[in-house]
């Protein structure tokens, strides 16, 4: 699926926010904060405040993996692009994650006992299904993170740096990962700041201009195909199944697009986009933190901007205006972007 050119500044109008009706009442509003950026920094589109400074959350993962493949920990293991695809991912919890996320850590002589994320519950519809078919307890395996504290336990292995307490921010991995997030963003490290995130390790804020900057570059230095960012796009265009998982934006909006567009989602109703053969990375945030409403809010920042089409197809057409469904499954209402209300 191609989309037309990008409009330039000023041409494009992003949507302001995103409503919930129930009947013929607008029930919820929830506002958009978005940008849409160069790798220069220049902000070609916005809507609320670009410089809101918030977590960037799992949106971070396609950097996170960075050290670990420019340290030759992922060569030295064996991992190919499917554990490099699992290392960026939130996934769903299928058992392809699960076995992926296995291999990762017997690849490096640890066992999931050795993960800091905790257990959780899938997050995919299919996953869900074969935890409660298999009727065993919910791992850490099952986390969506899995892959990339897989990955960060290998860098810690490679380097010979201690293996427990890996999550914490005063440990060699974060501090690589912060400086990695520093650089591609554009932001002093000292600037940044840091939390925790749900899964333990570290969590950075970042401005929504330089997360947006941030994808931009991303899918620029990924023309280098050896690159570390090179690597990064190639595994998720490769395997976008592990990305996120069945039926999930993530795998659907990379499927649906043949790997023009790579989403990442993060928490809390944040979520960015690299458009590598435009430069541009996108990056929004549902200001209240909505979960359920930042995949209408992509899609239509992405379509105002000429980076998708209006006449979706059905698989993405689906997260554009999804039906509000009451205990009885009757559709009561819709979630859609401000002028789009039926």
């Amino acid at each position: 699926m191609s989309g037309p050119a990008f409009r330039a500044a000023g041409t494009a109008t992003l949507p302001s926010e995103v409503v919930v009706t129930r009947g013929p009442l607008v029930e919820s509003r929830h506002l958009i904060h978005a940008v849409v950026s160069d790798a220069h920094g220049h902000r070609l589109a916005e809507v609320g405040d670009p410089d809101l400074v918030t977590y960037w959350r799992s949106c971070a993962k396609l950097f996170q993996v960075m050290p670990l493949l420019r340290d030759g920990a992922a060569q030295r293991f064996g991992w190919g692009a499917e554990c490099i695809a699992l290392a960026c991912a939130s996934h769903g919890g299928e058992p392809e994650h699960l076995e992926r996320a296995q291999w990762m850590l017997a690849s490096i002589g640890l066992t999931p006992s050795a993960l800091a994320c905790g257990p959780s519950t899938p997050l995919s519809a299919r996953g869900l299904a074969a935890w409660r078919a298999d009727g065993g307890p919910l791992t850490p395996l099952h986390n969506n993170c899995s892959g990339k504290h897989a990955a960060m336990l290998a860098l810690a292995v490679h380097h010979g740096w201690a293996v427990e307490g890996y999550h914490r921010s005063t440990h060699a991995v974060q501090r690589a990962a912060l400086r990695e997030v520093a650089q591609w963003s554009d932001c002093a490290p000292a600037s940044i700041p840091v939390g925790i995130d749900g899964c333990g390790v570290s969590v950075f804020g970042l401005p929504l201009r330089a997360m947006a900057a941030a994808y931009a570059r991303l899918g620029v230095a990924a023309a280098d195909a050896a690159s570390e960012a090179g690597q990064v796009v190639a595994a998720l265009r490769a395997h976008p199944h592990l990305l996120a998982g069945t039926e999930r934006f993530d795998t659907v909006l990379l499927r649906e697009t043949q790997g023009r567009l790579i989403a990442k989602i993060g928490a809390d109703g944040v979520h960015c986009v690299a458009a590598p053969a435009d430069g541009l990375g996108v990056a929004v945030k549902i200001a209240d933190g909505s979960v359920r409403v930042q995949h209408a809010a992509v899609i239509a920042v992405l379509q105002r901007v000429g980076l998708l089409r209006l006449d979706l197809p059905e698989a993405l057409a689906r997260f554009a205006r999804e039906p509000v469904l009451n205990t009885r499954g009757e559709t009561v209402g819709w979630i859609s972007v401000a002028g789009d209300v039926p």
